[in-house]
């Protein structure tokens, strides 16, 4: 059995910045254990699959694969396969069947190796829990109780697809000086995804209006370049702040930075009647190399 599979750097159009992302094609052969290998050979943050639809009328199913796990949803992967089956296909949209449901991406292409991949989330993000006390959240990032929060934004736990302690830090300065205690942390970020998504606002900075960064030590990959799910999440605690009233908003947030590999995602949302009613993401991908696996079924 030989397969294509293609290696993307996602939120970005610049080459070896971005997030890394493994797209399989024609993986329909495959069982979801010999997947979970393959996404542990590459050992990139995910590794997508990509299967014929159930639904002739789709375009294709996707399963995402961490190198331990398998997710129903992530950001990253479905911008970059989107991207990618867009590219090849010559199509200004791709309906995408997830594990959390159909996802209909908006494709731009930008050139024949780059493009940008826009969609709705097909769960609006909601609140699923509290966030443990500023002192214990201050000690695992090694910043100070001040550090924590801006404004009137608190830490919460909000998902759409996949739960984060969505933690607020004072400013740019504290998010870059984060300095991670991993002892204790499953004590403090409690639950079997206990990723942590950092962020503040930037209004000192030009083409984004917040940063931030996302750790995830239980599992071993400390932190992630560019995390579309823990966006997605964001989304859910920002439009329930005051400063959005009823209507569109337009956000960029920053992510990477500080790691040098800078990414740019894009959030969209909508409010009605003080409820929040659509929530999008997009960004860019580029293709960086393809190749073949070969393998023995």
């Amino acid at each position: 059995m030989r397969l294509s599979y293609f290696i993307l750097d996602v939120f970005t159009r610049d080459r070896l910045a971005g997030n890394p992302l493994a797209v399989v094609l024609k993986a329909d052969g495959l069982s979801g254990a010999r997947m979970q290998a393959i996404a542990a050979e590459f050992n990139l943050s995910e590794t997508v699959f990509v299967l014929a639809p159930q639904n002739e009328r789709h375009t294709n199913a996707l399963r995402i694969f961490t190198p331990t796990q398998e997710l129903p949803f992530a950001g990253h992967p479905t911008v970059g396969a989107a991207v990618l089956l867009g590219l090849q296909s010559r199509a200004s949209a791709v309906r995408l069947e997830l594990g959390v449901g159909l996802v209909t991406a908006v494709m731009e292409r930008i050139d024949k190796r780059t493009g940008e991949a826009k969609f709705a989330l097909p769960r609006l993000p909601e609140r699923v829990g509290e966030a443990p006390p500023d002192d214990q959240i201050g000690e695992r990032l090694g910043l100070a109780v001040a550090d924590i929060g801006f404004g009137d934004v608190r830490p919460a736990m909000y998902s759409a697809g996949l739960p984060f302690y969505l933690v607020p830090v004072r400013d740019a300065r504290a998010l870059a000086a984060i300095t991670l205690e991993r002892r204790g942390w499953n004590d403090t970020f409690r639950g079997d995804r206990n990723s942590v998504y950092v962020f503040t606002e930037t209004p000192d900075e030009r083409g984004n209006d917040y940063a931030a960064r996302m750790f995830q030590v239980a599992h071993g990959a400390g932190e992630d370049a560019a995390t579309g799910s823990a966006a997605a999440a964001l989304i859910g605690l920002l439009a329930a702040q005051p400063r959005y009233g009823d209507g569109h908003h337009e956000i960029m947030l920053r992510q990477g930075r500080e790691m040098g590999r800078p990414s740019l995602i894009e959030l969209q949302f909508n409010k009605e009647q003080g409820q929040l009613r659509h929530a999008g993401i997009g960004g860019a991908a580029v293709v960086l190399a393809e190749g073949v696996l070969d393998l023995d079924e």
